[in-house]
This record gives structure tokens, C-alpha cells and sequence, in this order.
């Protein structure tokens, strides 16, 4: 598996040893991800499914409105 992510050129990310707040926003993100984008749909393919979270992750950083920039988009 570690071989796989330096030949592919990906760092493994882990969190300390009994902290779950080093993977808080990422967990954070995915929750909503599954909870705005995933549930109810099916995907016919990996490439349509690709294509929606690209087109997810556009949407949440430039358009989504988020509570602490006061209801403001980015």
C-alpha cells in the first residue's frame, strides 16, 4: 500500500494515536459531501460519479454558503 501512494506520488496522512480532532474538518467536509451529494443517488459509472464530486467540491468552495463567513459564499 505505501509503495503504491510514493509511486503514484501521494503523502499517507494518519492522525495521532488517540486524537480524533487532527481529522476533524476532513471529517467534517465528508459528512456533509454524503449528506448533500450521495444520498438517494446512484451513480452509473466511477466517471459519472468522479464528475459529480468535482462538480461538488467547485460548488462548496465557491458557491456554497457557509454560517461562518455570516451567509456569505466565498
Amino acid at each position: 500500500y505505501q509503495r503504491e501512494l510514493a509511486e503514484n506520488g501521494l503523502t499517507q496522512s494518519m492522525s495521532r494515536k488517540g486524537n480524533c480532532l487532527d481529522n476533524a474538518s476532513m471529517e467534517s467536509f465528508f459528512g456533509i459531501l454524503k449528506s448533500e451529494c450521495f444520498y438517494g443517488e446512484k451513480f452509473n459509472s466511477v466517471e459519472e460519479l468522479e464528475k459529480t464530486v468535482k462538480e461538488y467540491i467547485h460548488y462548496y468552495n465557491h458557491e456554497r454558503i457557509k454560517v461562518k463567513l455570516k451567509g456569505l459564499s466565498p
